[in-house]
C-alpha cells in the first residue's frame, strides 16, 4: 500500500472535495477490538453530497470499503487497500422526529440513540436498539437485531449513495432482509433511515430501555474489547450453546480469549493481533463442526489484508 501517493492522487482529482482524507490512518483506533493495520487513505465525508461527489469521481479501480462504528468488524493486520469511508456525526448524525411515530436518523447515529431519541419522544417499539452497539448504517446492512426484534419490522425507507455517485431512496421491501443479511446491492452507502415507531410513555420505553441494558451487562462482556456476536444463530440453534458444547469457552490464541461471560463473544485481552482473534475464531468454528456437524457462519464482518 502506497498511501501519501494515493492521498497525493484524490486530492489533485478531487479539488472540490470537502470532506477529509488521510493517508496510512490507523484503524486499530476505530474497532472495538482495537486491533488491525491502517487505511491507505481514509475519507470522512462532509455530507451525503461531498460523498457522492467522492464516489462519482473517484476512479472504479480504486477499492471503496465502509466501515461504521468498528463495533463488529475485524480489521486484517496488513489493513485495508484503497479508500475506506466513515461517516461521521457532523454530516451524517442528525435526528428529527417526525409525524405519526416515525423517526429519521442519520446513518452514524448510534443505535442507542435512535432509542434515547424515541423514547424521549414517545415513540415506542425502537427499544431494542439499547442492545445493540452498533449505528444506524451497520443496522441497515445487516438488518441488526436484538431481543427479539430486528430492523426490518421497523425501518421504512433507507437512503444510499451507489459507487457511481447516484442517490437512492429504497422502499423496506427492496432493501430484501433476511436474518443478518441486506439484498440491496453491495456498493450502497447507507446515508439515513426513516422508522416506524408507535405512540407510547416516556417512562415506560425507558424501563424497557433499562432493563435491556441491566441483561445486556450481566450475560455480555461489554465491557471488554470485543466486536459482539461473533457467528450468527444456525436455524433453530443458537451458536453460544454449539460453542460451549464443544469445550471453546475460555479458548485462547495468544491474548485472543472466547469470553467465559458468553462463549459467542471473541475479546481481546491486551495484545491480541487481528490473526490471532480471526485463528481462534476458525478454530473454533473447526471443533463446532467436528462435534456437532454444524458449520457457523461469521456474524462479525473480516476486512483486509493478512499482516
Amino acid at each position: 500500500m502506497n498511501g501519501n501517493g494515493l492521498l497525493g492522487e484524490l486530492t489533485a482529482a478531487l479539488p472540490e472535495l470537502r470532506g477529509k482524507l488521510k493517508a496510512e490512518a490507523s484503524l486499530s483506533d476505530l474497532t472495538w477490538f482495537r486491533v488491525g493495520g491502517p487505511a491507505e487513505v481514509l475519507y470522512s465525508p462532509a455530507d451525503e453530497a461531498d460523498l457522492a461527489f467522492f464516489l462519482r469521481a473517484t476512479p472504479s479501480g480504486i477499492p471503496v470499503t465502509v466501515i461504521g462504528l468498528g463495533s463488529n468488524l475485524l480489521v486484517r493486520d496488513g489493513g485495508i487497500e484503497g479508500v475506506v469511508i466513515r461517516l461521521g456525526g457532523k454530516g451524517f448524525g442528525e435526528i428529527r422526529i417526525e409525524d405519526n411515530s416515525r423517526l429519521r436518523a442519520g446513518a452514524a447515529v448510534p443505535d442507542v440513540k435512535v432509542a434515547r431519541a424515541a423514547a424521549d419522544a414517545g415513540i415506542s417499539g425502537l427499544s431494542f436498539y439499547r442492545g445493540i452497539p452498533g449505528c444506524v448504517g451497520g443496522a441497515l446492512r445487516m438488518n441488526g437485531g436484538a431481543h427479539g426484534r430486528e430492523t426490518c419490522e421497523v425501518v421504512v425507507e433507507a437512503r444510499a449513495v451507489d459507487r457511481k455517485g447516484d442517490t437512492h431512496v429504497l422502499p423496506v421491501a427492496e432493501l430484501h432482509y433476511a436474518y443478518r443479511h441486506c439484498g440491496a446491492p453491495e456498493d450502497y452507502i447507507f446515508t439515513e433511515a426513516l422508522f416506524q415507531g408507535e405512540p407510547g410513555e416516556p417512562d415506560k420505553i425507558l424501563a424497557e430501555m433499562d432493563g435491556i441494558a441491566a441483561y445486556r451487562e450481566e450475560v455480555q462482556p461489554i465491557k471488554s474489547r470485543t466486536g459482539g456476536s461473533t457467528f450468527k444463530n444456525p436455524p433453530g440453534k443458537k451458536a453460544w450453546q454449539l460453542i460451549d458444547a464443544a469445550g471453546c469457552r475460555g479458548l485462547a490464541v495468544g491474548d485472543a480469549k472466547v469470553s467465559e461471560m458468553h462463549c459467542n463473544f471473541l475479546i481481546n485481552e491486551g495484545s491480541a493481533t487481528g490473526a490471532d482473534l480471526e485463528k481462534l475464531g476458525e478454530t473454533v468454528r473447526a471443533r463446532v463442526k467436528g462435534t456437532s456437524g454444524v458449520e457457523l457462519e461469521w456474524e462479525i464482518k473480516r476486512l483486509g489484508l493478512p499482516a
